[in-house]
């Protein structure tokens, strides 16, 4: 038995263009998602505005970070026993991603990219 297998390169340039599309849009609905939640403390808002950022210089190799660029982040995140002001984010304290990395939202990136994937899916045909 003979198989000949012929890649189409144009379509797998386009599949994985979608798939590094799809993963920036999921990166962009969790950092929505954290500031719809209120998740992030807040007190001028720098660190949820303004050192909230997406870096998809790894993008082409599988990997897509969500930063919070600023000295006094890990600070906060790692110590949730602060007593964070909760005026403004009524949901702020620390380790705030953590649902969606160990807990009841950790499914939520991978659904998010199917969806996004499929969606782009359809509209390249």
């Amino acid at each position: 038995m003979k198989v000949k297998v012929k890649m189409n390169n144009s379509v797998l340039k386009k599949l994985n263009a979608n798939q590094v599309k799809a993963a920036n849009m999921v990166a962009e609905q969790m950092v929505s998602e954290i500031v719809r939640e209120q998740r992030i403390p807040f007190d001028e808002g720098t660190l949820q505005n303004v050192q909230t950022n997406i870096d998809d210089s790894e993008a082409k190799q599988g990997t897509i970070k969500i930063v919070h660029d600023t000295p006094y982040a890990a600070r906060l995140y790692y110590n949730p026993q602060y007593n964070f002001d909760q005026t403004i984010n009524k949901n702020a304290g620390g380790l705030w991603w953590d649902d969606w990395l160990i807990g009841k939202k950790q499914n939520r990136p991978v659904q998010l990219f199917k969806k996004f994937y499929a969606s782009l899916l359809k509209g390249a045909k």
